[in-house]
């Protein structure tokens, strides 16, 4: 048995809810990402950042009051008929596991600025704001489940392997239904991270290109409810790797980004003949694009037609996981449409040739298959296999 993805919400760059989101993903003209100046004081930076108010959380214990959970409130408030699963299942038969690599540390950063300014803390501030596992409880308590509730962190792949967290569950015969999924805020910790790592791009992305020089760094909240009952979509393989090989950087042969692949189409029982999109990790660094394009040929070749979205959301980090499964998912349940891969078309001829999604480049028939690949800081390999039913 593997679960069904009855239903997707998502609050991302490129907008919030199913029609919007799809809207400027496969729209004329794709919205890409622009610099802006996300942190007061800090110069310009191109970010995925979520435009607009986000739902208040004055009412909730001070805990759950940050833009992670704001992020997953906005989510949730698209999920439609939750109401009717809790009573049909029972809410110990309902689970919630999220991905999360930042959860509150915008609120910490804020907080000690002003610590560092009067030398109190701020009233507002609580620690739990910050604690990894307080997005799945913020989910479980708004919603008064009291099945199985985990945060998943395991940086890029985080909310990857929460889906497969939920599917085991499913599996296992713990719950009857997951909501599973993941979310991360922008903040200077991430940013910084990854400047002192020389991996941020001053320009928007630029994936595959022989003048990649870095990520975007985004933020998002998407979620999905995993049923053994019917839906559009159905999660019918994962495969998860280690490469065991550097803190940050991919093992260069692509060898255990190559298994996580084939492990996911064994586990389908499918072919790599059978995958009609993939949807890239697609980061735009030096290494990771270059690891990516050698182990994405190896198992599908040259010619399925492949993206990287992170130009139009950013690098969404812990949520990028269940984020690329959202953009698969509206792949496979459209009209043929496929992502668009925005680079500027500089061929790096270093790379492993791969057939890059054109702008308004549409299938001749709607995508059955899609596979979504993250690859994580210290060598973590998710892959994720959607088929459409």
């Amino acid at each position: 048995m593997t679960p069904y993805l009855s239903t997707l919400s998502v609050v991302c760059a490129l907008g919030r809810g199913e029609a919007e989101v799809r809207a400027r993903l496969f729209g004329e003209a794709p919205r890409g990402l622009s610099a802006s100046q996300p942190f007061e004081g800090r110069p310009p930076l191109v970010v995925g950042a979520v435009e607009g108010p986000l739902p208040g959380l004055d009412d909730e214990p001070p805990a759950y009051r940050s833009r992670n959970d704001a992020l997953l409130l906005a989510a949730l408030e698209q999920l439609t008929g939750l109401e009717a699963l809790v009573d049909r299942h029972g809410p110990h038969r309902v689970g919630v596991v999220l991905g999360t690599s930042t959860s509150g540390i915008g609120e910490s950063e804020r907080a000690y600025e002003q610590l560092r300014a009067t030398g109190v803390l701020p009233a507002w501030w609580h620690f739990g704001q910050q604690e990894l596992g307080t997005p799945a409880r913020f989910l479980a308590s708004r919603l008064s489940l009291t099945g199985p509730c985990a945060v998943v962190s395991t940086a890029c792949t985080s909310s990857a392997k929460a889906l497969v967290a939920g599917a085991r569950w499913l599996r296992a015969g713990l719950v009857d239904a997951v909501i599973a999924g993941g979310a991360d805020s922008l903040c200077q910790f991430t940013v910084a991270g990854f400047q002192a790592l020389n991996s941020v791009s001053a320009a928007r992305c630029n994936p595959m290109s022989r003048n990649r020089d870095g990520i975007n760094i985004g933020e998002a909240a998407a979620l999905f409810v995993l049923t053994r009952g019917e839906g559009p979509v159905r999660l019918a393989g994962w495969g998860e790797t280690s490469d065991a090989f550097h803190l940050s950087a991919p093992e260069p042969t692509g060898r255990q980004a190559i298994a996580a692949m084939q492990l996911a189409l064994a586990r389908a029982q499918l072919s790599a003949a059978d995958v009609e999109y993939v949807n890239l990790h697609g980061t735009a660094t030096e290494q990771n694009d270059a690891m990516e394009s050698t182990a994405t040929a190896a198992v599908v070749g040259p010619d399925t037609p492949v993206s990287s979205t992170k130009p139009l959301t950013g690098h969404t980090l812990g949520a990028a996981g269940a984020l690329e499964a959202a953009v698969c998912w509206l792949t496979l349940t459209g009209d043929g449409a496929l992502p668009p891969h925005l680079w500027d078309g500089a061929v790096d001829p270093r790379l492993a040739p791969l057939r890059l999604v054109g702008a308004n480049e549409r299938a001749t028939r709607p995508p059955r298959v899609a596979m979504s690949n993250s690859f994580a800081f210290g060598g973590n390999n998710v892959s994720l296999l959607f088929v459409r039913e």
